[in-house]
């Protein structure tokens, strides 16, 4: 019974078996000839591939048009997986010039605002680090640079342009200056010029600053001398040096001032060279990447101090006068007519206690409205007719290392966005109103036009006054107080005044051994106006410390000659 009970059993799985194997084949059968569905007109022929398997967009190019950059480098850092980007500002200089620092800060707020819109995941920041002593600010950048530890922006001055870009520690952004040539036309040629290197751009200009001829308007009006149209006529050449000799007599001799002419002293200070440029003369010769010793020009401004001191116009022992002491205190209380000096006396004459108020007998500085009073500026004059005026300015630049963005995700890999990165954060920090703030909180001269115009726009220095600007609170914060002491009108008003002079320009040349030649000129100038020399022996004078020095011999050019027949006054 049981035995008939299990082949029943047997038999009833061995059907059940069959049937499953019978309707998997239909149904395989049907699976496998129908034809695929046809995609609706509105559907996607694919699907759209996945992020995690698209390919990232490569390495931008900069097309000079900063929105559009910003979003190719924010896409291109997103698509690899980079979120967070950090770069260091390295500055240096006086309290007032912040912005050095900040600047960049904006530049990188720029760029994140425009990420935010677009919805683009990725962020930049900015750490800062500040140098009182620029000096110092390069020793340090020059050791940090091999142990990488260095700065990815170093803001300092155009004259160690050179030096880096020999060593290669600073960027060549020749292609990124080009592809934003619109941009850059609106910055002073001088100082654009400044920026290069071998015919290549290594920085943007940040700041500069003019040295004008100052003018006493009380002095003048004691002389009655009449001071309109002074400016016009000295930017068209038609009053020279031969003129100020004549009216800095003619103080004198009216008991006016105690002394013609005052001026800075030390090879520190490259006022005097300005001479050489006032005569036609030059001191660099690009081609022969070599300094110049023009015998002409130099013979006649050793002539023209020469003559200045003799006649009792400037102190014999002028490159010996104390700064705090006897220099600035001449100035300020009205000693001499002319003063050969810097944009940035204007507001140091406010905030140092130069002046002794001759009725509390104190020392104290002057009042905006009381430098705005008594002084007037101009070019500094052609030497003599058929020359042109000039002015002279030591630029500080953006400069961006070498290894920017050094500290970020493979960099190896990605440098050469980093580096563009970089450069767009100098875009957007050399912006005119970014320009224009940092030049009326640290008396510097704007290096674009745009920016001075800002300076003549009383409804934007108004929002300057009130912080309305379009800046970051933690800019916003470290310039309230410096805003509140310096944006004063007759400061602004100064500064709008001379940034014409900026195309007037010369520089001192960015070469190696240049200090060592403005050391020579400085003993020659200082026995020419003691009288130890006349001004033919202090031209030789210079030639032979120069071909008895190893390193100038060889890197100087010695031309003209000393002209035969000239005379000043």
């Amino acid at each position: 019974m049981v035995r008939r009970y299990k082949s029943a059993l047997s038999r009833t799985a061995a059907i059940v078996i069959v049937i499953i194997i019978v309707i998997a084949a239909i149904a395989a059968f049907f699976i496998f000839t129908q034809a695929p569905p046809q995609p609706s007109p509105t559907s996607p022929t694919s699907p759209s591939p996945s992020p995690t398997t698209s390919t990232p967009p490569p390495t931008p190019s900069l097309t000079g048009d900063f929105r559009v950059d910003a979003i190719s480098l924010g896409r291109y850092f997103e698509a690899r997986g980079i979120n967070e980007i950090k770069y260091t500002v390295w500055a240096a200089g006086d309290p007032n010039s912040v912005m050095r620092m900040y600047g960049i800060v904006e530049g990188a707020e720029k760029i994140n605002a425009i990420w935010s819109e677009e919805g683009i995941n990725v962020e930049v920041t900015v750490e800062k680090y500040w140098q009182d002593s620029f000096h110092a600010l390069y020793d340090e950048f020059l050791s940090a640079v091999p142990q990488g530890t260095n700065g990815d922006f170093f803001v300092n001055s155009y004259v160690f342009i050179a030096s880096l870009a020999e060593e290669g520690y600073i960027l060549d952004i020749t292609s990124y200056v080009n592809a934003y040539s619109s941009e850059f036309a609106d910055f002073y040629t001088p100082l654009m010029k400044a920026a290069q290197y071998g015919g290549k751009y290594y920085g943007v200009p940040q700041d500069t600053e003019a040295r004008p001829l100052y003018i006493r308007k009380d002095v003048a009006d004691c002389m009655n001398w009449d001071l309109t149209d002074l400016a016009e006529r000295v930017k068209n050449g038609e009053f020279t040096w031969y003129e100020v000799y004549e009216k800095a007599m003619a103080a004198k001799e009216a008991g006016c001032s105690t002394w013609g002419l005052i001026h800075r002293k030390g090879s520190a200070h490259p006022d005097l060279i300005q001479f050489i440029f006032a005569f036609g003369g030059e001191l660099y010769d690009e081609a022969e990447n070599k300094l110049v010793v023009d015998k002409e020009a130099i013979y006649k401004w050793f002539a023209v101090e020469y003559a200045f001191a003799r006649a009792g116009l400037l102190p014999e022992d002028i490159m010996a006068w104390d700064w705090a002491q006897q220099i600035h205190p001449t100035i300020v209380s009205g000693d001499t007519l002319f003063d050969i000096g810097g944009t940035w006396y204007w507001t140091e004459w406010q905030t140092k206690k130069y002046y002794t108020d001759p009725e509390t007998g104190e020392a104290r500085a002057l009042t905006p409205e009381e430098v705005a009073e008594n002084f007037y500026y101009t070019l500094f004059p052609a030497g003599e007719p058929g020359k042109s005026p000039v002015t002279l300015s030591q630029p500080f630049m953006w400069m961006i290392a070498s290894n920017a963005g050094k500290d970020n995700p493979g960099y190896n890999e990605h440098s050469e966005a980093y580096h563009m990165l970089a450069f767009l954060i100098v875009v957007g920090a050399s912006d005119a109103e970014i320009n224009a703030v940092h030049s009326i909180i640290s008396a510097h001269v704007p290096v674009r036009k745009a920016a001075a115009d800002l300076l003549n726009d009383e409804s934007w220095i108004q929002r300057l006054v009130n912080l309305e600007l379009d800046l970051s609170d933690e800019t916003k914060n470290a310039i309230r107080d410096i805003v509140a002491a310096t944006a004063k009108p007759e400061n602004i008003a100064f500064l709008a005044d001379v940034s014409y002079m900026l195309d007037y320009t010369k520089l001192a040349p960015s070469h190696p051994l240049y200090p060592k030649l403005a050391d020579i000129f400085k003993e020659a100038i200082d026995k020419v106006i003691r009288g130890a020399l006349t001004p033919e022996e202090a031209v030789n004078y210079v030639i032979q410390k120069i071909q008895a020095d190893p390193d100038l011999s060889g890197n100087v050019l010695i031309v003209g000659e000393i002209p035969s027949g000239w005379e000043f006054p």
